[in-house]
């Protein structure tokens, strides 16, 4: 698992794989009740298996301790 945050638009990624090729996400699936300042997607592949999370707003909805653990894109 990898959690890579970008400071700047205040988003974070969270991968449960090694690596997510392009386009490899084939759908993604909104969650509800994370939170009012966040937006949250299940990145899921052609086999129907949870490979990401997306995470809008992820200052809001994240522990601190998570998003200073992470890898900063910006």
């Amino acid at each position: 698992m990898h959690i890579e945050y970008d400071r700047e638009n205040d988003t974070a990624y969270v991968s449960l794989v090694a690596h997510i090729a392009d386009g490899a996400a084939v759908r993604q699936i909104p969650v509800e009740g994370v939170g009012a300042d966040a937006e949250v997607f299940l990145d899921v592949d052609a086999s129907g298996r949870l490979i990401g999370i997306e995470v809008i707003g992820a200052g809001g909805a994240l522990p601190v301790e998570v998003l200073e653990q992470s890898s900063s894109t910006r």
